[in-house]
């Protein structure tokens, strides 16, 4: 079968899970159309990334906001849960066994976020202090180079997620301790989060291939935990 047939069967398998909750179909469209996925994973990161641009240049108050404030209601309840934990245990009558095993899925999810947030801060892969002892092509040959590494481990990592949840979610993997909370609920959280990773290197990309054109200044000092 050629590419475009298996695209058509992973997406005919996307649309079984979407509306009737039954993720099986994927999960064997998957396992049976490789080269297809690395294709339509390319895709989803390509435009995916333009879309989640489009959005933030449209919706300025999800542009500034969104990350910071899934990192930090991710992080106040790991902090939530430990805590409550340490006192069932210790006296009380005992901690339900879900916290040990949801903490780890948040973290997860406040990690992947960050990290797009970083990018956004330029706060990964800057080594600004070099860079700025370039001349202006050198530095334009850097910061494209960033993106194109950037994208590329997103398209790698949105393919390689995207299966593992897909074979949580068909396996009916649930979270440990508990009866009815499933583990791909939390687990493409991952893929989510490298389409939102791509918006920003686009995002960047795009401004520096403005400033060179322009004569701006390039390469800045990043300040992590700062703001731009």
């Amino acid at each position: 079968m050629g590419l475009f047939d298996g695209i058509g069967a992973i997406l005919a398998g996307l649309s079984e899970w979407i509306f009737n909750n039954d993720a099986w179909m994927l999960a064997d469209a998957l396992r049976q159309h490789g080269p297809s996925l690395w294709v339509l994973g390319f895709l989803v990161v390509l435009f995916g990334g333009l879309g989640v641009m489009a959005l933030n240049r449209a919706v300025p108050f999800v542009e500034k906001y969104l990350e910071p404030t899934v990192m930090v209601i991710s992080y106040l309840a790991i902090g939530l849960i430990i805590f409550a934990g340490v006192i069932q245990r210790f006296y009380l009558s005992g901690q339900p066994p879900w916290s040990t095993t949801l903490p780890p899925f948040l973290f997860l999810i406040m990690t992947w976020v960050g990290c797009s947030y970083n990018v956004k801060l330029r706060t990964h892969l800057a080594f600004a202090e070099f860079r700025t002892a370039m001349k202006p092509g050198g530095q334009i040959a850097c910061l494209v180079l960033d993106a194109v590494l950037w994208l590329g481990f997103a398209w790698i990592v949105v393919v390689t997620t995207m299966q593992e949840t897909v074979n949580a979610a068909s396996n009916f993997r649930f979270m440990a301790g508990t009866d009815n909370v499933m583990q791909w609920w939390f687990l493409i959280s991952v893929p989510l989060a490298f389409v939102l990773l791509s918006g920003r290197v686009f995002e960047n990309l795009f401004t520096d291939l403005k400033n060179y054109r322009t004569g701006n200044t390039l390469i800045e000092q990043a300040v992590i935990g700062g703001d731009t």
